[in-house]
This record gives C-alpha cells, sequence and structure tokens, in this order.
C-alpha cells in the first residue's frame, strides 16, 4: 500500500506537469519540481537534527518510567476495565494485562513499546479465538481503540513545529487531547453499539462517569475564555504537564531506588538508533510531497475541494490541513511529511497548519494498524473493525477541525 501511495504522488505529480508544459505553455514547471526535490532532502536533513535530540531526550525518560514501574501501575490501574468490555476474556488471562500495558504505553507516548506489546496482546487474544481467520470481538475492541490515536502527550508534533520555528510548540496540546479524545469515544461507542457490550455495568460506568463529568466540566470551562485565553491555557497546561512529567518519572524513579542516570542513557541510546531509521523514510515522502506540491497536482485538488466548500457556504481556511488527513489513514510518514509541507508553506502557525497538526496527533494509521496487528495472527475477516476503525478515524479528523476553529479561528 505505501509503495503505491509513493509511487501514485510522482505518477501524478509527473501527469500534472505533463498538462501544464503541453496546455498551460509553463516551461519552467519541471525546473521547479527539481528544485522542490533538492529542497525537501535538505529539509528532511534539518527535521531530523532536532528529531535527534528529541527522541534521545524523550525515549530516555520513559525508559526511567518503566524500571520505576508506573507503565506496570497504569495497566494494572486499567485492568478491570477491560475484563467487563472483553467478556470472552476470562480474569486473569494473559491478554488483559497486555492490553492495559499497551494502553498505558500508547498514553505516555511509549510508541516503541506499544507496538510489540500490542502485539503480544493480540496473540493472547488470538489463542482464546476459536476461529483461525475471522477476527474475535476482543481483539476488534482492542484494534479499534488502538486506531483511535489514544496519546495523551504529542511529543512528536511539539517535535515538529518547534523544528518549523514555533514560539510555542506546544500551543496545539489541548486541541490534541481534545480531539483525540472525540476519536477514541467514537470508537468505543461504535463497537460498543456493534457488540451490544454493557456499557452500563458499574465498574464500567465506574470508569466513564468520572471520565465524562471531568472531560465535560473541563470543555464547559473551556466555553467561558475567549480565544486568545484558549491558546494561552493550552500553551501552559502542556509546558506545566510535559515538565510535571519529567519530574514525575525522576522522583518516582529515585524512590524506587533506580539508577535514574543510567536508565536515562540506556532509553537514550534506543531514540538514537530509532532517529536515525527514521531518515530514509521521511527523505522519500517529503520529496514525493514536494513534488506534487510544485507539479501543481496538490493545489489543483485543493481549489477542487475549496470550490465545493465555497459552495456550502462554510470558511475554506481549513482545507489546506486535509493532505494530511487523507493520507493518514495509509501512511504515518506520508501523513508526517504533508504536516511538515504545510508548515514550511503556509507558516508554522497559520490556521491549516494548527490544523494539521491537530489532525496529526489525534488520528491513526488505521490500515497501517489493521495489517499489523491483524497480520501477526493470521487473521482475513475483520468483520467490523475496518468501519469502526474508520469511523473513529472521522470524529477525529472533524474534532481536530472544531476544536482548532473553537481555539484559533
Amino acid at each position: 500500500m505505501l509503495n503505491g501511495l509513493w509511487l501514485g504522488f510522482f505518477i501524478v505529480a509527473a501527469v500534472s506537469a505533463m498538462a501544464q508544459w503541453l496546455i498551460g505553455g509553463n516551461a519552467g514547471i519541471f525546473a521547479a519540481m527539481v528544485e522542490s526535490i533538492f529542497a525537501m532532502a535538505k529539509l528532511s536533513v534539518e527535521v531530523m537534527v532536532l528529531l535527534f535530540g528529541t527522541l534521545t531526550l524523550w525515549l530516555g525518560f520513559l525508559r526511567i518510567a518503566e524500571k520505576a514501574g508506573i507503565v506496570e501501575w497504569l495497566a494494572k490501574a486499567l485492568g478491570p476495565l477491560f475484563l467487563r468490555l472483553m467478556p470472552e476474556v476470562p480474569a486473569g488471562h494473559p491478554a488483559i494485562g497486555l492490553i492495559t500495558l499497551n494502553f498505558a504505553a500508547n498514553g505516555l507516548g511509549l510508541d516503541n513499546a506499544a507496538t510489540p506489546i500490542g502485539l503480544k496482546a493480540m496473540k493472547a487474544l488470538q489463542e482464546l479465538n476459536p476461529s483461525a481467520t475471522i477476527a474475535s470481538n476482543a481483539q476488534i475492541l482492542f484494534l479499534v481503540l488502538n486506531a483511535s490515536s489514544l496519546t495523551l502527550l504529542p511529543v512528536t508534533i511539539f517535535m515538529y513545529r518547534a523544528q518549523q520555528g514555533a514560539p510555542d510548540p506546544t500551543l496545539v496540546f489541548l486541541p490534541i487531547l481534545l480531539a483525540t479524545s472525540c476519536s477514541t469515544i467514537v470508537g468505543l461507542l461504535s463497537v460498543a453499539f456493534m457488540q451490544r457490550l454493557r456499557l452500563w455495568d458499574p465498574v464500567v460506568l465506574a470508569y466513564l462517569i468520572p471520565g465524562a463529568l471531568a472531560l465535560g466540566a473541563f470543555m464547559a470551562l473551556l466555553g467561558t475564555l475567549s480565544a486568545t485565553a484558549l491558546a494561552g491555557l493550552s500553551s501552559i497546561l502542556g509546558n506545566l504537564t510535559l515538565f510535571g512529567l519529567i519530574m514525575v518519572f525522576l522522583i518516582i524513579g529515585a524512590m524506587r531506588k533506580v539508577k535514574v542516570y543510567e536508565a536515562f542513557v540506556e532509553g537514550a541510546k534506543e531514540g538514537f538508533d530509532v532517529a536515525k531509521n527514521l531518515l530514509p523514510y521521511l527523505v522519500a515522502m517529503l520529496c514525493a510531497v514536494g513534488v506534487l506540491r510544485a507539479s501543481g497536482a496538490l493545489d489543483f485538488g485543493l481549489d477542487g475541494i475549496r470550490h465545493l466548500v465555497e459552495w456550502a457556504g462554510w470558511d475554506t481556511r481549513f482545507v489546506d490541513a486535509l493532505p494530511t488527513a487523507m493520507v493518514k489513514p495509509f501512511s504515518g510518514s506520508a501523513a508526517r511529511a504533508m504536516l511538515i509541507e504545510t508548515m514550511k508553506t503556509s507558516g508554522v502557525d497559520s490556521f491549516p497548519a494548527l490544523v494539521a497538526a491537530t489532525i496529526q496527533g489525534s488520528t491513526e494509521t488505521t490500515f497501517y494498524v489493521l495489517a499489523v496487528y491483524f497480520g501477526a495472527v493470521g487473521i482475513q475477516r475483520a468483520r467490523h473493525a475496518v468501519g469502526c476503525a474508520l469511523l473513529a478515524e472521522l470524529a477525529g479528523v472533524l474534532g481536530a477541525i472544531g476544536v482548532c476553529y473553537w481555539f484559533f479561528g
């Protein structure tokens, strides 16, 4: 799928350039495309410089959190909830611990730890699955919640904004938090509807009601603030949360006799290796997106959508952020390239760039997650997993657009 998407960018760009040359008489279009390739290759390296530092720093602190037992504690805290949401999984089964550990790791931004844990959880659920090729209810719920992008601290989004010169990289913290809440809630409700889950179970309500009340009260408070105050609050909370988590990791680690410096260095080494491996993918996608933009194909497609939006009587500023939303279900690297290109073209704190950053932080690579998680256990029939996951994805995109108009519009 990723090969076809990448190749398609170049083919569409070539067709668009030929049309501009033969029909529009624009002979300079090819020079612009070649220039864009080299410019995007240079931008890729510039992005990687900060990416090395950010991933090294953050994975170092997260390794302290792992060794301090914070992730395991979160797993235990979430265990009773998943026992009710997945009634076919017996109490005490290893899958429950792996599932809760996976979500705890996702919430803290431990992507590298979350994926292997998630694959182990899917394999444990497959042991309980009466079919070798048809997804069980528990597997579908687990996958859809993974695909709903339940991330509470989008550090990588902050990093990309910082690299592009944003004076306040955490400005989108609250919009992403609210938008990802939309995608997760819709994902859970859609699966609950399809599987007739008892969300009114006392234990489930004990988890969901306080969370819903807290979210509702928080949104009611936000509703009393002006757009300027909202942006300021998002900045304060984003920076306070990030630094506060670092201090919590360090203090709990020290209290539990973790050698925090050695643990940090151990995790930082992993961060360096992860960042190093990302460079080829970043170069590939940024160059493909740059060619697509330089050929005029991307602008042509966006202009068509913009005319439809204008015809409907809506504001069109969000349209320039849609490329990120359109490719995100297929490829995280392509969406990342679209986000960086939007920030570069429109300005890092422009409305389209803020919307694109919020979309990137509140949605997931749905088809990639489906392929990896189900492919690992040989599932061929996904049942309602695809529909529920895409519904959660749509909720995240619409939520991101709506929240950004609320905060920045």
